[in-house]
């Protein structure tokens, strides 16, 4: 039995079977084209070998996982700008996991933990997605001008120990970013907080004074005529928020 460490890639169309299911001529021949004239391309440029196919899916392997991932985030780069006049419907995206680990070589097929984590991690990639392990990450980081975020320990279908996993930033292989949520519209009339004053003195029977001065504060206010609406402030040391802490409106 012969060992190695490897970089591996494992790959997959995502939802291969909706545009199947709607086109499958046009589907299959984007998909060769794709492999023609980039994925395969790609791969001999990295120095990568195709182990196996499995009609939608990949498996790669690389001597050097810099040059994996470098691989992966170029492809899906390329995949997305051919994406972008083509219907969503029809779009061919594909999901990547990368894990270097020792694999055990059969002929031309290998197999192994390192094999059956990087599957894993493709289960876990958004579409146009790239997930790594840390040793991935680990190797990289420092080489490579790459975002990663990360998604924590992962317990992994058949796998013994939980994997820790990265993400490679959404921006870095072409994804579109989340859309910003619009800002909230700033009211038309002034408004003013009142909250409770803490008693820094030490001594309970003083707490009366710092309600006093916030009730003194609240009734003030609302003697006010431009101020139409008042709503008043009643101190429960539970719920309400000091100075400093979170500002919540009490009188508009």
């Amino acid at each position: 039995m012969t060992r190695k460490l490897a970089a591996i890639i494992a790959a997959d169309v995502v939802g291969y079977s909706r545009p199947m299911g709607g086109d499958e001529a046009g589907t299959l021949s984007a998909l060769k084209t794709h492999r023609r004239e980039l994925i395969d391309p790609k791969i001999a440029e990295h120095q990568g070998r195709i182990v196996k196919t499995t009609g939608d899916g990949l498996l790669i392997e690389f001597p050097s996982v810099v040059e994996a991932v470098q691989c992966a985030v170029e492809v899906q780069r390329a995949i997305q700008d051919c994406n972008m006049d083509v219907p969503a419907d029809h779009r061919i995206e594909f999901r990547v996991g990368i894990n270097l680990g020792d694999v055990i070589i059969d002929g031309d097929d290998i197999y192994g933990d390192g094999v059956n984590v990087a599957a894993r991690l493709e289960g876990l990639a958004e579409a146009s997605g790239v997930c790594v392990s840390k040793v991935v990450r680990d190797q990289v980081r420092d080489k490579l001008d790459l975002v990663f975020e990360d998604l924590g320990e992962r317990q992994l279908k058949n796998i013994a120990r939980p994997v820790h996993v990265f993400r490679i930033a959404a921006s870095v292989v072409g994804q579109p970013a989340p859309s910003a949520k619009p800002a909230l519209p700033l009211p038309d009339k002034p408004s003013i907080a009142v909250l409770p004053f803490t008693n820094m003195s030490g001594d309970p029977e003083q707490e009366y004074f710092s309600d006093g001065i916030t009730e003194d504060i609240i009734t003030a206010l609302s003697r006010l005529h431009w101020f139409p609406h008042y709503q008043p402030a009643h101190r429960r040391d539970d719920e309400q928020p000091h100075m400093g802490g979170a500002i919540r409106p009490r009188a508009q």
